[in-house]
């Protein structure tokens, strides 16, 4: 499964109209889109996606972030494709991520930071199953 992922273009993106240049930054870096859903999450949907935070003090204005508008989720292909887009991704705060990466480009602060990578096969996997049906996926 090392050749799969997960990631999530964040409400802010989409609103500033950003979506279609990351998608873009990623098939330039060499990912392959194999399912693509533009959509807007309930407040279930984010409290299951985000669930692993319930506990913390950011966890409701989160939600509430997620939820304000809509998201582009996709499942992408790469070889190592997890570490990939991380790399290409950059830090979670944007002013330290490097330059040239999705977040350095597009976010303006720790939660709109413009995209979501999975940070494991594992939960890539349990992450796409949220937005995707098996039949979606199109390799």
């Amino acid at each position: 499964m090392g050749n799969l992922t997960f990631t999530m273009i964040k409400p802010d993106a989409v609103k500033a109209s950003n979506h279609a240049k990351i998608l873009q930054h990623l098939v330039d870096a060499g990912f392959r889109i194999v399912a693509l859903r533009m959509w807007c999450m309930s407040r279930n949907d984010a409290k299951r996606f985000y669930a692993v935070h319930k506990e913390k003090p950011f966890f409701e204005p989160l939600v509430d972030f997620m939820t304000s508008g809509p998201i582009v989720a996709a499942v992408l292909e790469k070889e190592n494709a997890v570490a990939e887009l991380r790399k290409t991704v950059g830090a979670t705060d944007p002013e330290q991520a490097d330059e040239g990466t999705v977040r350095r480009l597009y976010g303006s602060s720790v939660r709109h930071n413009a995209i979501h990578a999975s940070d494991s096969d594992e939960n890539a996997k349990i992450e796409w199953q949220l937005h995707f049906n098996d039949s979606d996926i199109m390799l």
